[in-house]
């Protein structure tokens, strides 16, 4: 069983909800990503989602493109992401890590180099924006037989089609675009997402993990209410772009603490 089937079930089992916070590898520097993966954990996060830096990041709004360009100008790319989650893993062996970005640092890598480092350093899953579930098969049945989720996105304009295929393909979870449009927009629609849920599950048979728009412990823990786990990224990347450097890591540490109350109670 997969870290993050493990995680995920543990959770299911005494009806918490889980807290799978994003940043973005190499962002506000190189030194501060695995210190900032520690902190999510101390904070109470269930499972990390660490951004790839990318030149292009289509689904990304206006706040993580920044943290990808900052990140890039930083000298980070695909290796050095992966060995973030190899030093991470020296001290935490049980906190599930997702690769999130997109398709082209990965086949410049080759794919199957890839999967193999991934596996190695300690990558439970990987969410490939711009794969869709009908042209990566062969990507996600590679994943599966070295242990790792494949984890795809759905969305408000997902036909029952669309979501069919995802629910053949997805291990892990699901990750559920709560509204249309990039990372961090928008006007958070909760009757629109509990609605939606319910048609998901009848054909995705893993957790329901919903993302983007989620910005307090109120959104959050209204999300949880609908679905499986709560994803949140552009909010933490703003906590750090507002705090001086020194404080950033505790501070991170401190608003995920305050998500992770609000869902508990």
């Amino acid at each position: 069983m997969s870290r993050i089937k493990t995680t995920l079930s543990a959770l299911a089992e005494t009806n918490r909800k889980g807290l799978i916070p994003f940043i973005t590898a190499g962002d506000p520097s190189p030194e501060m990503t695995v210190p900032l993966m520690h902190a999510l954990v101390a904070g109470g996060a269930d499972i990390i989602e660490l951004g790839v830096p990318f030149s292009d990041p289509m689904a990304d709004g206006p706040v993580i493109q920044r943290a990808s360009e900052r990140a890039l100008a930083n000298g980070v790319g695909l290796r050095h992401v992966l060995n973030f989650v190899r030093e991470f893993r020296v001290t935490n062996q049980t906190t599930p890590v997702v690769l999130m970005g997109y398709a082209n640092p990965i086949e410049h890598m080759g794919i199957n180099a890839f999967i193999q480092t991934a596996k190695e350093v300690g990558v439970d899953g990987v969410l490939v924006v711009d794969y869709p579930p009908e042209e990566c098969l062969e990507f996600a049945s590679t994943m599966k037989e070295n242990g790792l989720d494949p984890i795809f996105l759905l969305a408000p304009t997902s036909t029952e089609e669309r979501t069919e295929e995802v629910g053949k393909v997805a291990s892990g979870y699901v990750y559920y675009v709560s509204l249309k449009g990039v990372t961090g927009s928008g006007h958070l629609d909760l009757e629109g997402v509990a609605a939606k849920i319910p048609a998901i599950k009848k054909h995705v048979q893993v957790p329901v993990g919903v993302g983007f728009g989620i910005r307090d412990a109120a959104t959050a823990k209204a999300i949880a209410s609908v679905s499986d786990a709560v994803v949140i990224g552009s909010r933490i990347i703003q906590e750090l772009e507002n705090t001086p450097r020194e404080r950033a890591v505790q501070a991170v540490q401190d608003f995920i603490a305050g998500i992770r109350k609000a869902l508990d109670e």
